[in-house]
């Protein structure tokens, strides 16, 4: 089960949630909608500060962003002019029956409730249509990027993500698989912005948090890798879950 405090946390760091966090390879979206003609009608659910909205903007589709966090919307609608972003969550969109041609879902599928919002998702999709929920996940095969991971207590990983997320339910057809690999190049200062974004650091208590800033300077200052560079590349890879509404 989520917990509704961290899943709730980002809007406090929305401007900061909208600058560090990574963007999402054009290779990667194109897959995800499953060779879609544009303009496709592309719901964006859960879209945060409008990351995945806006590279799905990039490739011509009509996108529908729901997200229920007002701090995240109205950073979505600040960074992405002529969008207006829905209130709404996974397990309840105010959007009609088979209204939309594409799902898709940008960092925040494992915050849902996953019976209800499969039913709900597969109510709003068209028969056909595609369920999408992607993540960008750091590339712990990197060793100071798998360090940087326990110091700020980053759960998110390739293992339990391709694990617990490969079944939509009935309404949906097998799920595969594609992973993409990119990077973000990012100032150490950058890399403690992105990991004030992060919702353990968010919900920690202020011990906590000086906690994670005091070993992440130490990881800086002392990592091979990282001692004295101006700048840092932060690998990434891309995992996407595609279904087809039955």
């Amino acid at each position: 089960m989520t917990d509704p405090t961290q899943a709730l946390s980002f809007g406090a760091a929305a401007a900061d949630y909208d600058r560090f966090r990574p963007r999402y390879p054009e290779e990667a979206l194109r897959w995800a909608l499953d060779g879609l003609a544009a303009p496709a009608r592309v719901v964006d659910l859960g879209a945060g500060t409008g990351i995945l909205t806006r590279g799905l903007l990039v490739l011509d589709h009509d996108v529908v962003p729901v997200e229920p966090d007002p701090g995240m919307r109205a950073q979505l609608a600040l960074a992405t002019p002529g969008t207006t972003p829905l209130a709404g969550t996974a397990e309840a969109m105010p959007l009609p029956d088979g209204s939309a041609d594409a799902v898709l879902v940008g960092q925040a599928y494992h915050w849902f409730d996953r019976e209800p919002a499969h039913a709900e998702i597969a109510r709003v999709l068209r028969p056909g249509g595609t369920f999408a929920p992607i993540w960008n996940l750091r590339d712990e095969r990197v060793a100071w990027v798998a360090e940087l991971t326990r110091i700020a207590h980053l759960g998110d990983n390739a293992g339990n993500v391709v694990e617990r997320y490969g079944d939509f339910g009935p309404a949906f057809q097998p799920v595969e698989l594609g992973e993409f690999a990119h990077s973000t190049t990012l100032t150490p200062d950058e890399v403690f912005g992105m990991l004030h974004t992060r919702s353990y650091w968010l919900t920690a208590s202020p011990d906590e948090q000086e906690r994670v800033d005091r070993d992440l300077r130490q990881l800086v200052a002392t990592h091979p890798d990282l001692k004295g560079r101006e700048t840092v590349e932060l690998p990434y890879r891309t995992f996407v879950f595609r279904s087809r509404r039955r």
